[in-house]
């Protein structure tokens, strides 16, 4: 596959991550994405995709595109053989200007992207990506649309700089010491979060010390779940073992054996780092 990527310059930077185009076969049909702390953005270039939200839910198809503010479950996606996308990696507070809802709304809901920015504005803008010269001049476009799209979100410093702090400890922070040094009730500090991220404050700092203590593991080499559960704040290695389950709908073993997988069938791949086969 082929995978760009850049940061883009201000006032963007300052809400994204990162931007991205994708193009080619994907390693596997259909693959888990843990939950992860910041929201994600896909306008589709080829076929149709879909998206589970939960072993619970029926897949849905996304034509145009897709939303997806900061998840509390994994999410399974489902690949054409061929798939071709621009995208938007956000940062955790970076989705809200860009929505004309609260964030909360699209919580565990991914949504198509027509649903957000309207359908003439999608269609509009995948025209021009199809016609664009290469993968930079789309991010560029990409780029444009967002600057054209970038609205005033009450609330915002507040939770970038919460979340920051959050984000500083790793997820090992008291969220009352956090709503007092900022001056706010934490229900106050909840509902801004909830409509700038998603989610709590106190599930922002759940998701984000798994995810930190998820990219810490080396699948290639012996692991010390005791001492990684430890080290990363956890009560005990049964605590963590449950959290790894939630956030995974695997055990840490099953997640290293399916981990190690993809590292043997597709070393180097783009892909690998996050997402996990789910065939």
């Amino acid at each position: 596959m082929e995978y760009v990527s850049r940061v883009p310059p201000p006032p963007l930077d300052g809400l994204i991550h990162d931007v991205y185009y994708l193009d080619g076969a994907p390693p596997y049909a259909r693959l888990t994405l843990p939950p992860s702390p910041a929201a994600f953005l896909i306008v589709n270039l080829g076929a149709p995709f879909r998206i589970r939200a939960g072993s619970e839910i029926e897949a849905a198809e996304y034509a145009d595109g897709v939303v997806v503010s900061t998840p509390t479950r994994a999410l399974e996606f489902g690949y054409p053989p061929g798939t071709r996308s621009v995208g938007v990696h956000f940062k955790p507070w970076g989705l809200a200007p860009f929505l004309s809802m609260p964030a909360v709304e699209l919580c565990d809901r991914p949504v198509m992207l027509e649903d957000v920015w309207g359908r003439s504005a999608v269609a509009a803008l995948r025209d021009r990506l199809a016609t664009a010269a290469g993968p930079h001049q789309m991010l560029t476009l990409l780029e444009d649309q967002l600057r054209r799209l970038i609205g005033a979100t009450a609330g915002l410093g507040l939770v970038r700089h919460t979340s920051s702090l959050i984000a500083a400890a790793t997820g090992a922070v008291a969220i009352g010491d956090l709503s007092m040094a900022a001056g706010v009730s934490s229900t106050h500090l909840a509902q801004r979060f909830k409509e700038v991220i998603g989610v709590t404050p106190k599930r922002f700092a759940r998701t984000y010390r798994f995810t930190a203590t998820l990219l810490a593991i080396d699948p290639a080499g012996p692991i010390d779940w005791g001492d990684l559960a430890y080290g990363a704040g956890y009560f005990d290695q049964a605590h963590f073992g449950h959290e790894f389950q939630a956030f995974t709908g695997l055990t840490p073993t099953r997640y290293i054996e399916v981990r190690r997988r993809f590292l043997r069938e597709h070393p180097g791949h783009v892909l690998d780092g996050w997402s996990l086969p789910a065939d």
